[in-house]
């Protein structure tokens, strides 16, 4: 038993750091304080893939249909936003040298900010991480050998790179499903350092879904959707700090959509001191009370565990 272990380590890739498992981590509910319905820019289906809250305040969005950004601009006295597009930024022009090598549509499911301020988006069907520097109004597909982690990777184009953050030097990608991991890259010389995966507490998902993340105050956070969960990760030591549940606040009667798949509709997160947001990607559903109203929505909870200024 212990050879054909040892057998299975080294199949799957003996680099792989395995965190050990404790569960001894605060667990939470979370519940909106704010609920939005996100317009629909020029009326067309938008399932909101990735969320970024940048220094600056902005929350941006991303849809799975294209690599432009949005900025979510909250309505006055509404519970409504306006999704503005972010100008100049991995546009049409800008994406067309790769169109010879591009299969399909540009699947972009994750947003991530530097401190040099350039933006970063991870594309699903061809494994890219397109990048986009605000100084120079440039856009380039990061050259990033992924051989260490090949073993990982689905042939399904649609299980692939659903999250991205950047944090302490490093850039970090979430490889969704079917052998999820989170992938650490050195952000400067783009070599993979290491990859791994976390759990949730005592939930029988048949494998962890990862589905966005982000970077905030040192630590790593996880959207786990098949779980209903996001995760609070210590990154070096690929250990789980906390654990947000959300499956309570998203089956609500007001919110719960309609779903093609037995999974929650959760695909964006942003966190910072006082909250976490999560947005959907309803697949052009609507929800069950609003059938007819197909905005994706995006939930403000205040974060249990902050400390009161």
């Amino acid at each position: 038993m212990l050879l054909a272990f040892g057998i299975l380590i080294e199949l799957l890739g003996a680099a792989a750091t395995v965190p050990p498992r404790t569960d001894d981590w605060p667990r939470y509910a979370l519940q909106p304080d704010h609920t939005v319905q996100m317009n629909l820019p020029n009326g067309r289906e938008f399932g909101a893939s990735g969320l970024l809250l940048t220094p600056a305040g902005d929350l941006l969005t991303v849809s799975d249909r294209g690599a432009s950004l949005y900025r979510v601009q909250l309505l006055a006295d509404t519970n409504a936003a306006e999704l503005v597009l972010v100008p100049d930024c991995f546009t049409d022009a800008q994406l067309a040298p790769l169109s010879r090598q591009k299969n399909g549509y540009y699947d972009c499911e994750g947003i991530a900010q530097d401190n040099q301020g350039r933006l970063y988006v991870c594309e699903e069907a061809d494994r890219w991480i397109l990048r986009w520097d605000p100084a120079t109004r440039k856009m380039e597909r990061l050259d990033i050998d992924w051989t260490p982690v090949k073993q990982y990777f689905s042939s399904d184009r649609n299980a692939s790179f659903e999250g991205i953050a950047i944090g302490n030097g490093k850039l970090f990608v979430a490889n969704e499903r079917e052998l999820g991991q989170i992938i650490v890259l050195d952000l400067a010389s783009l070599k993979i350092l290491d990859h791994f995966s976390v759990h949730p507490h005592d939930r029988p998902a048949r494998d962890v879904h990862y589905t966005d993340l982000c970077w905030f105050d040192g630590a790593l956070f996880a959207l786990l959707r098949e779980s209903s969960v996001v995760l609070k990760i210590d990154p070096d030591r690929c250990r789980v700090l906390a654990e947000y549940d959300f499956s309570e606040m998203e089956r609500a009667p007001g919110v719960i959509y309609w779903t093609r798949y037995p999974t929650s509709t959760m695909e964006g997160l942003a966190v910072n001191r006082d909250f976490i947001w999560l947005a959907t990607d309803n697949n052009g559903l609507g929800r069950m009370r609003y059938p007819k109203d197909l905005r994706p929505t995006l939930f403000r909870c205040r974060r249990p565990d902050s400390t009161p200024k």
